[in-house]
């Protein structure tokens, strides 16, 4: 199977950056695209980013356009979530998640690895 660990979370102020990383490991031969979701207290899990593993192309939800940049390392099975000018409503857990097919895009379901979260903490 495939194991996700995740890492670069923490508290940061508003208009600060964070870069996290989610190194994969296992059968990764198998993934084709990676992404990273998010979930607020309360709110239900939305999209943020996505890149296609071998083509490295990218989408991102129009909330964090502009602001964050997905990014991939093929020879550290590795992706990446640089977010700069963060925002308070920015806060939540992420999540990275990994699919066996290039053209999961936003939805959730088509992922079918997940790893197990890290926190992000935006203060105002």
């Amino acid at each position: 199977q495939v194991q996700l660990v995740e890492s670069g979370g923490g508290l940061v102020q508003a208009g600060g950056s964070l870069r996290l990383s989610c190194a994969a490991s296992g059968r990764t031969f198998v993934i084709n695209a990676m992404g990273w979701f998010r979930q607020a207290p309360g709110k239900e899990r939305e999209f943020v980013a996505a890149i296609t593993w071998s083509g490295g192309s990218t989408r991102y939800a129009d909330s964090v356009k502009g602001r964050f940049t997905i990014s991939r390392d093929s020879a550290k099975n590795t992706v990446y979530l640089q977010m700069n000018s963060l925002k308070p409503e920015d806060t939540a857990v992420y999540y990275c998640a990994a699919s066996r097919s290039a053209y999961s895009g936003s939805y959730s379901k088509n992922y079918d690895y997940w790893g197990q979260g890290t926190q992000v903490t935006v203060s105002s």
